[in-house]
């Protein structure tokens, strides 16, 4: 499904409401990495490196293939994802209109239930 100029303006506020949500998720799960490693003061620091090493690369995986060169064509696919993952919610919908907050919803409604 295709969005309209104005909806597509609406999906980039809404993937940067997005982004920082990641972010934040991902700075507390390496803040969680580091305060381990400094409770626990290992002798050998090397498993507490390689751990905030593939934290961080993995993350920016994700980071990247989510929002990274987003055409326009796949704005649609990446908000349902963003619902279902729980990174938006239906209140982040709020400048579409009533229809199109409806048809998000029941995107998100049939993608969860064939899982």
């Amino acid at each position: 499904m295709d969005f309209t100029k104005a909806e597509n303006k609406i999906c980039r506020a809404i993937f940067e409401i997005g982004l920082q949500r990641e972010f934040k998720k991902g700075m507390n799960e390496f803040a969680a990495i580091i305060d381990k490693w400094k409770s626990e003061k290992p002798e050998d620091n090397r498993e507490s490196y390689y751990s905030i090493f593939t934290a961080v690369k993995d993350f920016d995986k994700h980071i990247a293939h989510r929002y990274d060169g987003l055409k326009n064509s796949w704005f649609y696919g990446t908000i349902v994802a963003l619902l279902i993952d729980k990174v938006i919610t239906a209140e982040d919908l709020k400048d579409f209109s009533e229809e199109r907050k409806a048809e998000l919803l029941l995107a998100v409604e049939r993608n969860t239930k064939s899982r």
